[in-house]
């Protein structure tokens, strides 16, 4: 049985692990969720880093040391997705924001991250979003603080564009979302990570 690992640092944890549950159910994948929030929560056979405060979240990574084990499970080709602030700590590099903060980044994915792309709280927004490789069918987007990435490079696929913007990348067994699919009741995109295991 694979071990689905929702990182419970901050965030949107709660909604991930009930999304990964209902795509593991249309799925029929023979898996389970489990909530990572230290060493001992490992091995696991995939993660998601779910949105939340960046900062925050790259400095308890570096603290509980679960920044060395995402980075050895990358290494080893394990399936991880970051949504919102999971796309800004892979990233390789950042904005001036990300500098200024000292925001760790994994450094895991071939992409510049704009921290605070579509503007502050206030400013969030949900729009249907067009991602073929999930199906024709409209994806809902929910946009919260949400970054962008600026720039690709190295083997990085784009998924999904807002208005040429990029929302939506994947490199290898790496998938960046800079909206909240766990927000939806909408499980194509988890079903499309599990299928990556």
């Amino acid at each position: 049985m694979s071990r689905i690992g929702i990182l419970s640092l901050q965030g949107d944890v709660s909604e991930h692990i009930m999304a990964m549950e209902n795509a593991i159910k249309i799925t029929g994948i023979n898996a389970n969720v489990v909530s990572v929030n230290s060493k001992k929560d490992f091995p696991i056979d995939a993660l998601v880093i779910p949105g939340g405060e960046s900062t925050t979240i790259g400095k308890l990574l570096v603290k509980t040391g679960l920044y060395s084990e995402i980075k050895k499970l990358a290494k080893n080709n394990v399936p991880i997705m970051g949504t919102c602030t999971g796309l800004i700590l892979l990233a390789k590099k950042g904005d001036d924001e990300v500098k200024k903060t000292r925001q760790p980044l994994l450094k895991l994915m071939n992409i510049k991250v704009n921290r605070n792309a579509f503007g502050r709280q206030r400013e969030s927004f949900e729009t249907d979003l067009e991602i073929p490789i999930i199906g024709k069918k409209p994806f809902h987007g929910v946009f919260i603080r949400a970054p962008l990435i600026e720039e690709i490079w190295g083997g990085v696929k784009i998924l999904s564009r807002l208005d040429k913007k990029i929302v939506m990348a994947q490199q290898g067994n790496i998938l960046a979302i800079a909206f909240h699919p766990e927000l939806t009741s909408d499980t194509r995109v988890h079903e499309y990570f599990l299928n990556l295991i």
